[in-house]
């Protein structure tokens, strides 16, 4: 399974200015412009660095997720949460060259693809593992070789400010300690700070393990 970003969080949704407020730097000097660049930089990287750990798109935009095989028959668990909505499944299959495909469209010359009625599919929704579900029966399948692609939108808010206080605090902890750590290589891997992992705890999967 892949998931592609289709579209980024736009410059103007990083809270910049409020990063500036809790690392209560000045303003009004000439090189405001490269610092605001810089400070943009260490938001996506903690923006970044909190959806990897929690599996949450914070900000909403669009996704695709690639598969080559179904989870099962009747599930397909999506790599992002939460879901909104799923826009378009597609399946593509390779061709040989000169082989009739009628009307389906051909793709880079390497295969074709077929958009799968929406009637035929659903979404799960759920807060940590949303899934694709067929309406009766199974998923439409994936042939040798295919590729499936699901398009969605996900996220948790369609602003920064809209997100709920713990997480949007846990961003402007993360994006400040980037900045205060830039030339830092000597913390372990996975190194985040144990108020950042606090605030974001509550929304990372659970994983529970068994010993016999």
């Amino acid at each position: 399974m892949m998931l592609v970003e289709e579209t980024s969080v736009p410059d103007e949704a990083l809270p910049v200015e409020a990063l500036k407020r809790h690392m209560r730097l000045g303003s009004g000097f000439a090189e405001d412009a490269v610092q605001d660049e810089l400070l943009a930089s260490f938001l996506r990287a903690a923006l970044a660095a909190i959806e990897a750990r929690t599996g949450k798109a914070l900000v909403q935009r669009s996704f695709q997720v690639l598969v080559n095989a179904w989870d099962s028959p009747d599930r397909q668990p999506l790599p992002v949460a939460p879901v909104l909505s799923i826009t378009q499944v597609s399946l593509t299959r390779p061709v040989m060259p000169d082989t009739d495909v009628g009307t389906v469209t051909i793709l880079d010359g390497s295969g074709v693809t077929q958009v799968v009625d929406p009637a035929r599919y659903r979404l799960e929704m759920e807060s940590h593992t949303p899934c694709l579900r067929p309406r009766g029966g199974s998923l439409p399948t994936i042939a040798t070789d295919g590729t499936a692609m699901i398009r969605l939108v996900a996220g948790m808010s369609p602003t920064f400010e809209g997100l709920p206080g713990d997480l949007a605090q846990a961003v402007l902890m993360l994006a400040a300690h980037f900045d205060e750590y830039r030339n830092e290589y000597g913390l372990s891997r996975g190194c985040m700070p144990f108020g950042v992992s606090s605030l974001i705890a509550r929304y990372c999967p659970m994983r529970m393990g068994f010993t016999s």
